[in-house]
């Protein structure tokens, strides 16, 4: 295999973003910041393709940790891009409000519902400030996605929330690779070090899959290269949610 080349993927990648966004007329993007590494290596090719100008980070707290905004800010201060806060709180907490009326649920019903529906609030909110600040600004602002190939590939995203983007510029790098891009454009060591967890079951990206993102990386490389145990989790987890990807649809 063709060693992973940094630098390089840094430049094409860029080039990619510049390249869509001139063939398409389009004018700056729009980027979930949640103080993880996924999203500031997102932010910072976004800026270097676009200019600061033209990259526009929003924090979506939602019963979140304050260190994600700092790690957010952080972020934003060091690419020079505009960093706008929407707490989304108070507007989940209505939503429980209004779907007590249909019944008493326990928890461990709620459990997997309330964990998707942030991130679908989010979609919701990052969508209506492209389409605000396209209006605003007179051009077209995109909303750029976050996942990253081992997420994607065993499925760790929210259908209808984190899933809906408009351009993936880090859906076909592995998180190594990720963390290698960071290390080219200067990600700030405590955001792109930071050990990955979704912000919304307050475990751990690895603990909550029980595999590492590593094993993954390699599974998809070469299947047997992962110990049979691994191979049979990450085979599991990418067949149950292949779902995920395509709507069966009837065809007349």
């Amino acid at each position: 295999m063709k060693k992973f080349d940094a630098l390089e993927e840094t430049k094409n990648i860029v080039n990619f973003i510049k390249d869509y966004y001139q063939k398409n007329s389009l004018g700056g993007a729009i980027i979930g910041i949640s103080g993880g590494k996924d999203s500031a290596v997102v932010a910072a090719l976004m800026t270097k393709a676009l200019g600061s100008e033209n990259v526009i980070g929003v924090t979506l707290p939602c019963h979140s940790k304050c260190d994600d905004a700092i790690d957010a800010k952080l972020i934003s201060d060091y690419y020079g891009f505009k960093l706008i806060n929407f707490n989304l709180t108070s507007i989940f907490d209505d939503f429980k409000l209004e779907l007590n009326k249909l019944g008493n649920f326990n928890g461990q019903e709620l459990l997997n519902s309330d964990i998707n529906l942030k991130p679908r609030l989010r979609m919701v909110t990052l969508y209506y400030l492209a389409a605000l600040y396209s209006a605003i600004g007179k051009k077209t602002y995109l909303v750029a996605g976050t996942s990253n190939k081992c997420e994607l590939f065993v499925g760790y995203f929210t259908k209808g929330g984190d899933s809906v983007h408009d351009i993936a510029p880090i859906a076909d790098l592995t998180v190594d690779e990720v963390i290698q891009i960071g290390e080219v454009l200067k990600v700030p060591k405590k955001v792109l070090y930071k050990k990955p967890n979704d912000g919304l079951s307050n475990q751990i990206d690895e603990e909550k899959l029980g595999v590492s993102y590593k094993a993954i990386a390699q599974y998809m490389e070469t299947e047997d290269s992962v110990s049979i145990d691994e191979a049979q989790k990450i085979k599991k987890l990418h067949q149950n949610n292949l779902h995920k990807f395509n709507i069966p649809t009837y065809r007349k």
